[in-house]
């Protein structure tokens, strides 16, 4: 490593959740089966969804992009963590933190952007049913994808050119699995005063303003619900925004869980561990949140994988 006077470095090391000799093979073997679920879950939801001609809509649309973005946030994590544990090494360079960083944040904001588009879609189909095709329509559903993107990408960019304005000593130990962004700055001996505004200013920005956008669709979903007269089309009503709601209750819940209980604690090896839940957890029950209820993705799955096994046998 080389410190030269507290501003150029070349690696860090990521103290992982545990570093007991005897957990790293059931560490291993847990967040190997996690991480294989996790892509293999997602990645037949995005080929289900593509090779369907009837989940071409835009509800699907989202799903598959949402999978797709999950595969890419835990893939920013959890290799690394293996590849640690296999080798016994946890030294990271400097260069592959930032970029561990930079893609972290931008899939971590694509999800929460994703989930905030897919409740707006959710709030046009219930309460605008007969404008629902007009209005989500192809083209703004591509655009709803492509401003998602362009939003993340400028955000992890910013907090990403942030940390690299900052000065770290000697102290290079992140008690994280991950080059997570609050544990880089906390290390740094610089002053921290400007990426701390620009953390907090675009946490409630992205994460505060996405999912209050969330809570106003879901209210205005309450309100056409309650004035439905039939009960059979207020249950199919709310039945289309179950997995949503349950997705969204369990990224939200868990992120915020993670940062209050490191706020109460001021334990970094409890945020460790709590991070696990939204960073590897929340991903892989993605897809059996969205397939268990809905019958839709259970035949286009079934379809897929029979056609998938005629190939294979022909």
């Amino acid at each position: 490593m080389e410190p030269d006077n507290g501003t150029r470095i070349s690696e860090f090391v990521l103290l992982g959740l545990s570093g007991e000799p005897h957990l790293q093979p059931l560490l291993f073997g847990l967040f190997l089966s996690m991480y294989l679920i996790t892509v293999l879950g997602n990645l037949l939801i995005v080929l289900a969804v593509s090779s369907d001609s009837h989940l071409h809509t835009p509800m699907y649309f989202f799903l598959s992009n949402l999978s797709f973005v999950d595969i890419c946030f835990t893939s920013t994590t959890v290799p690394k963590m293996l590849v640690s544990i296999q080798t016994q090494s946890k030294v990271i360079t400097y260069v592959g933190c930032i970029t561990q960083m930079y893609f972290f944040l931008l899939f971590g904001t694509l999800d929460n952007f994703l989930l905030t588009v897919m409740a707006y879609d959710r709030f046009v189909a219930i309460c605008h049913p007969l404008h629902y095709t007009v209005i989500m329509h192809p083209q703004l559903c591509g655009l709803l994808v492509l401003l998602s993107w362009i939003m993340s990408v400028l955000h992890s960019l910013l907090q990403s050119l942030m940390v690299l304005r900052l000065s770290f000593c000697a102290d290079l130990q992140i008690p994280h699995f991950f080059c997570e962004l609050n544990q880089m700055i906390q290390l740094a001996c610089s002053d921290t005063f400007l990426n701390n505004l620009v953390l907090y200013f675009a946490a409630v920005l992205v994460g505060g303003g996405s999912l209050a956008g969330i809570l106003y669709s879901y209210s205005k979903i309450v309100s056409s619900i309650r004035g439905m007269s039939s009960a059979q089309g207020k249950y199919k009503a709310f039945s289309t925004c179950v997995s949503h709601l349950s997705v969204v209750s369990l990224f939200y819940l868990t992120s915020l869980g993670v940062y209050l209980s490191s706020a109460a604690t001021h334990s970094s090896h409890s945020s460790a561990t709590a991070s696990v839940m939204y960073t590897v957890v929340t991903p892989m029950l993605n897809p059996f949140i969205y397939s268990l209820r809905n019958k839709d993705i259970n035949g286009a799955l079934k379809r897929f994988l029979g056609m998938t096994g005629r190939k294979i046998t022909e």
